[in-house]
């Protein structure tokens, strides 16, 4: 199959052709999802959390997710793979430099990293050196600490207003997707529309360009799964099927419907 290129998502966007995606960590569920549609897939720091049983994503190491990367890699060729940088592995730009290499090198299209215009200087650092960058705001688990639990954010008018300026702002400094978690449908909708790279939602009600949900969430593996989950494979019976019924309502916007999503 032909690779996936972030001119292939900008064109979905423009097409207004939603678009689902998934958390993966290795050959045999990255094999099975890309065989049932999914292109694009985050190796996500919450492995931490998933495969490695901490209570946040904040042990997740460079080399934790050049692993999964790697192996993600090896059982698909032509997924978009976007790989989580953790917890103060970007902390300043020269740190953020040779830890993207690290993750660009195991095989990912692109790299994640959470907060606001304070990165702006590193996106476009990064873009330039060949590293194209997704943005994360909203609830952003790496911060977990300084927000004081895992809450949705941008309730009021001036953290939603902040958040948006953020957003443009990364886009401007060259950000070329954007994941939204946890925030009113209503502010993900302002930010989608305000943007022209594609926004990703997760928790964001179902305005946004795509959808993503980590695997054990979609699959009903989570013991307490969030709000904004559904288990697909309650509904079918097997993971296939619940694969292609998650990309199914993400593309026709029954899924997130208004109890997966925040007010």
């Amino acid at each position: 199959m032909k690779p996936i290129t972030l001119a292939d998502l900008r064109q979905l966007k423009k097409e207004k052709h939603k678009f689902a995606t998934i958390t993966a960590y290795d050959a045999s569920f990255a094999q099975l999802f890309a065989e049932q549609g999914i292109n694009v897939m985050l190796i996500g720091d919450s492995l931490g959390m998933t495969v490695q049983g901490f209570d946040s994503t904040l042990p997740v190491t460079v080399e934790d997710i050049s692993y999964h990367t790697r192996s993600v890699r090896t059982g698909v060729s032509h997924a978009f793979l976007i790989a989580d940088m953790p917890f103060m592995s970007y902390a300043t730009p020269e740190q953020s430099f040779d830890n993207a290499a690290v993750l660009m090198r195991a095989g990912a299209n692109m790299v994640k990293i959470e907060g606001g215009d304070w990165l702006c200087d590193t996106v476009k650092m990064l873009t330039e050196r060949a590293v194209p960058v997704c943005g994360h705001l909203g609830l952003t688990p790496q911060s977990v600490n300084v927000l004081g639990g895992y809450k949705v954010q941008g309730r009021s008018e001036d953290s939603a207003q902040k958040l948006l300026n953020d957003a443009i702002a990364l886009e401007k400094a060259g950000m070329q997707l954007l994941v939204l978690e946890c925030v009113p449908t209503e502010l993900a909708r302002r930010v989608t529309e305000a943007l022209e790279i594609p926004v990703i939602g997760i928790g964001a009600g179902n305005l946004t360009d795509g959808q993503i949900l980590v695997m054990h969430d979609a699959l009903g593996i989570t013991a307490r799964a969030p709000k904004f989950a559904k288990d697909f494979l309650k509904e079918t019976g097997n993971i296939r099927d619940a694969i292609r019924l998650y990309i199914e309502q993400v593309e026709s916007g029954i899924y997130p419907s208004e109890e997966h999503s925040f007010k």
